[in-house]
């Protein structure tokens, strides 16, 4: 059947082309100035989408936290599912910073056309200008966490290749870009990077990890970290001067101290701690108490000082 035509142009061109402007369109996310203290993970709360930058089947997200959220780089932390044989397509970020986790499951990570089949839970970063991919080939659906950093305040980009990854995929047996399994086994104590060492204080009952660190990534995102927080035990007070944390509870539960004011946490809950905050975390439970650390530096200067040798460890 022929297309319909406007100006002597099909309305199928029409529809491609305007396809192709919204892929390279800059983004703009909704400003939150102000986040709530605790956030919890509803999945009742998720939003249906259905071929997420091209990719194949559906899924389900909501946004835990938004641009702002802990520092003027910050553009969003969403939390989602992401049923069997369903992902999200092979698709560019030129002005972002961004990482996958899944909590579960298995999946085909793509970084820049390179696919590997990784086990959950685990993280992939990638860093701005580098395309990257998501495909669910596992038979549970995945808890998925995606996180955004910008290089430039408040601007953000997509660029779709129309690709969904879901067959014909060559399979590399070692992945060739950066992954951080989050075994709590990898973490460790006094000496560690993270949240567990801040000021040089590393509590026996406090391990961390820093899992990725400030070199890694291309915007003013600093690190990310994983944390264990014994039955009990509570971390040393942090001041965030210059760098603004936002926490995921991967298990647990306990409680959260930003300056005079303190709030239960639980598994599955977002904590943004803003610039110029101080913040503890303490274990009320009898499991450990588990987090995914994500520091975001307020500018590069800042960035660049946690890099220099003279910089201290856990410092902020």
């Amino acid at each position: 059947m022929s297309s319909m035509r406007i100006a002597g142009i099909g309305i199928s061109r029409l529809a491609s082309a305007a396809a192709l402007m919204l892929a390279v369109a800059p983004i703009v996310f909704a400003r939150q100035a102000t986040a709530p203290r605790v956030v919890h993970t509803d999945p009742a709360a998720f939003r249906p989408l259905t071929a997420v930058h091209g990719g194949a089947g559906n899924m389900a997200y909501t946004a835990l936290l938004n641009r702002g959220a802990i520092g003027p780089h910050f553009n969003f932390l969403h939390r989602g599912e992401i049923p069997a044989g369903s992902g999200i397509g092979h698709h560019f970020h030129n002005t972002a910073d961004e990482m996958f986790v899944i909590l579960n499951g298995e999946a085909q990570f793509t970084i820049d056309g390179r696919t590997a089949v990784l086990k959950g839970p685990v993280g992939v970063v990638c860093r701005a200008g580098h395309s990257h991919a998501l495909y669910n080939s596992g038979r549970e659906t995945l808890q998925w966490i995606n996180f955004q950093v910008s290089v430039t305040a408040g601007i953000s980009d997509a660029f779709d290749l129309g690709d969904d990854r879901s067959t014909g995929v060559t399979l590399d047996r070692i992945p060739t870009f950066m992954t951080l399994s989050l075994d709590p086994a990898l973490t460790r104590g006094a000496g560690a990077r993270g949240r567990g060492a801040a000021a040089g204080q590393a509590p026996a009952n406090v391990l961390s990890r820093r899992g990725y660190g400030p070199s890694v990534f291309a915007s003013t995102w600093a690190y990310v970290d994983h944390t264990i927080v014994a039955p009990g035990a509570s971390t040393p007070p942090l001041a965030h001067a210059t760098i603004g944390e936002a926490y995921y509870v991967l298990s647990g539960q306990g409680t959260v101290t930003v300056g005079g004011d303190t709030s239960p946490v639980r598994k599955w809950d977002a904590v943004p701690v803003r610039l110029d905050e101080t913040s503890s975390f303490s274990n009320t439970g009898s499991e450990p108490l588990e987090l995914l650390v994500y520091g975001v530096a307020k500018d590069m200067d800042s960035k660049i000082a946690l890099m220099m040798p003279a910089a201290g460890r856990g410092r902020q």
